[in-house]
């Protein structure tokens, strides 16, 4: 039962940073916070050009997840004017950064214990902008 949930979760994680992908973002992470927090499984983290692309990733994500799974965010917020948007589907939480945003509040670094897993495996769709093949 622990098992098909961890494996549910980490689908669902790779499925949010594929989207995040085919709508162009960038520097993909998804981070394993099991053991470390209880409010969630996975982080996945991503960078937009600017406020509209973060909006379109988000919006993409959440249109998407919807059709495919009936799935909606337990709660989700858009700072937008200071360039972060949150989605929170509770087993994963999206992070949509610009880049000025992503450099001020660097969760990476907040959360460097964290294992980074590799979005991409059994991700056939993926682009490969993601984070962990380029910067190992």
């Amino acid at each position: 039962m622990a098992e098909e949930r961890a494996d549910r979760s980490r689908g669902l994680t790779g499925r949010i940073a594929e989207l995040a992908d085919s709508k162009g973002a960038q520097d993909i992470v998804a981070l394993d916070m099991r053991g470390l927090v209880s409010y969630t499984d996975f982080l996945v983290i991503c960078t937009a050009r600017n406020e509209r692309q973060a909006r379109a990733i988000a919006d993409d994500v959440k249109l998407k997840l919807k059709r495919e799974g009936g799935l909606l965010p337990g709660g989700s917020d858009a700072a937008e004017a200071a360039g972060w948007i949150v989605l929170d589907y509770l087993d994963c939480v999206l992070h949509v950064f610009t880049e000025e945003a992503r450099q001020r509040y660097r969760l990476e670094e907040l959360w460097r214990e964290a294992p980074r897993l590799d979005p991409q495996a059994g991700q056939d769709g993926v682009r490969g902008h993601l984070y962990g093949a380029a910067h190992g």
